[in-house]
């Protein structure tokens, strides 16, 4: 699947820098794609690009086919002429340019976004519109519907909602459509110029040479436009509540596990129509990006479900998932599949055989290799060539916080290893990164924190831990020419550069 070498960066689109309070698909995302390029990278892995709901988690979105309206380019919008500079500048952003405060972000990005809405023309009258709403209608009609219905419910989860709205009677959505049919209008057309704008920067990286690897949840959001319009494909109850909800047992993360709560699928019936959502969703992602990380693949072999309403996940238990009967309706339907595979976690025999049964690549976390709680086989030398190598995922520390407290067996193991016991502190996050580059792995993927050599406030996500997470931000700047130049250098040496760079001469 990924036989070539090759490298990347993991870069969330809300790290980017940029002046309104979140990044997004402005001029400094094509900035940084340039930066991929002059590193001689080939890969941009972002995180999952879906509207944010409880936490902020790109991992718990309303909807796992809608782009986040967070990343709309409001530069965009002003040269449109549908929004006033100086009125943006007027607005709270949040005080601190290296992370994002979700809550100055939901007052004022929503109210940008309705001043342009209301600027704008009509898009009705727009042929594009009608063509991209008719193209997308599997999903877009019930997102914009629940988007405007959560809206009127202040914001309720939609199991509270009336019981004619969350049960979805016929008359109680014909009067919505009737009544609010200019709010459904509106949440159509922030999806029209997220994609435009989604359509045009991923272009641009296609251009320079650079794939962008998106990541695709197993699970959906209990509070979703996804499982509020079609609860048949989930574990619910008569009232639509989850019955068993998805999670992990103990582990290096947590010492009672992790209880998720997304809504657990009813697999049969995934399978009695031939995984139809399934293979919708997975369309929608590769018409988005190039390679698809699915996280969390050992649920899909078996899954942990903890009864609904539990504290902790000491009462759940192992359920079997469907197995290569879904990767083999996903090929039937959509031809070969580029995935890579998060296969993390506890693993038994029956995981790896379905990650070795199904061909796609898993993964490898170098900060695991001296983890003495995590097997030996994260060490290097054992990777097998078709994997992608970590330094650390969006939910590791960074490699110089990481590195700062790591045992102190655990450390000297590292410097045996490495033979670094005199590289400064400040340097150590390029020995590792050097380690995974040369490594016999295809693919090496490394967060852009850990070039930049940051401590842990550039910490992406801490699992378990309910706040404080998804808000770092690069600075403007940050990254260098030199920078770029250094990574391109060993790029170059450990043969993952691109034969012929795009954009070089």
């Amino acid at each position: 699947m990924l036989d070539a070498r090759r490298s990347g960066i993991l870069m969330p689109i809300s790290s980017l820098p940029g002046p309104w309070g979140i990044g997004c698909l402005s001029a400094h995302a094509r900035d940084f794609v340039d930066s991929l390029a002059r590193a001689g990278q080939s890969i941009w892995q972002i995180l999952p690009l879906g509207p944010t709901g409880y936490a902020d988690s790109p991992y718990s979105s309303f909807s796992t086919h809608a782009g986040n309206h967070y990343f709309i380019d409001l530069d965009r919008l002003v040269a449109d002429g549908l929004l006033d500079e100086d009125e943006l500048r007027g607005l709270d952003w949040g005080d601190d340019p290296a992370r994002v405060d979700y809550g100055a972000l939901y007052a004022s990005r929503n109210r940008a976004l309705r001043t342009a809405f209301a600027s704008a023309p009509s898009p009705d009258a727009d042929p594009a519109f009608g063509e991209f709403c008719a193209r997308c209608s599997p999903w877009l009609d019930d997102f914009a519907l629940f988007m405007t219905i959560k809206g009127l419910q202040g914001q309720a989860p939609w199991q509270s909602w009336p019981e004619d709205l969350r049960h979805r009677r016929p008359d109680a959505i014909a009067e919505i459509r009737d009544s609010h049919g200019h709010e459904i209008t509106y949440w159509k057309w922030l999806q029209w110029v997220f994609d435009a704008q989604w359509s045009d920067l991923h272009s641009y990286a296609r251009s320079r040479g650079i794939s962008i690897l998106g990541d695709l949840p197993i699970y959906v959001a209990a509070d979703s436009a996804d499982a509020w319009s079609h609860p048949e494909l989930f574990d619910l109850d008569e009232h639509l509540s989850p019955r068993r909800v998805a999670g992990v047992p103990p582990d290096g993360f947590s010492a009672t596990g992790q209880v998720w709560g997304n809504p657990l699928y009813d697999w049969d019936r995934h399978r009695d129509d031939g995984y139809a959502w399934w293979v919708q969703r997975m369309r929608r992602q590769l018409e988005l990006v190039d390679l698809v990380r699915l996280d969390h693949f050992r649920g899909l072999e078996s899954y942990f479900a903890i009864p609904a309403g539990h504290a902790t996940a000491a009462d759940g238990q192992w359920c079997p998932g469907p197995g290569m009967d879904l990767f083999d309706a996903l090929r039937e339907a959509l031809g070969p599949l580029p995935l890579i595979v998060e296969d993390l976690g506890y693993l038994t025999d029956g995981v790896i055989d379905l990650r070795a049964r199904s061909g796609f690549p898993g993964m490898q976390i170098l900060q695991f290799a001296f983890d003495s709680r995590e097997p030996s086989d994260y060490r290097p030398h054992r990777f097998p060539r078709d994997c992608v190598v970590y330094t650390g995922t969006h939910d590791n520390d960074t490699l110089r916080s990481w590195y700062g407290a790591l045992a102190a067996d655990d450390r000297a193991a590292s410097v045996a290893y490495l033979n670094n016991a005199r590289t400064p502190d400040e340097e150590i996050p390029w020995d590792f990164i050097t380690r995974a580059m040369t490594s016999v792995a295809n693919t090496c993927i490394v967060p852009m924190g850990d070039y930049l050599c940051l401590d842990g406030t550039a910490r992406i996500n801490t699992p378990a831990v309910p706040e404080g997470n998804w808000q770092w931000r690069m600075l403007d700047g940050a990254f260098t020419d030199g920078l770029a130049d250094r990574v391109s250098r060993l790029t170059r040496v450990s043969e993952r550069a691109p034969a012929h760079p795009r954009g070089t001469t």
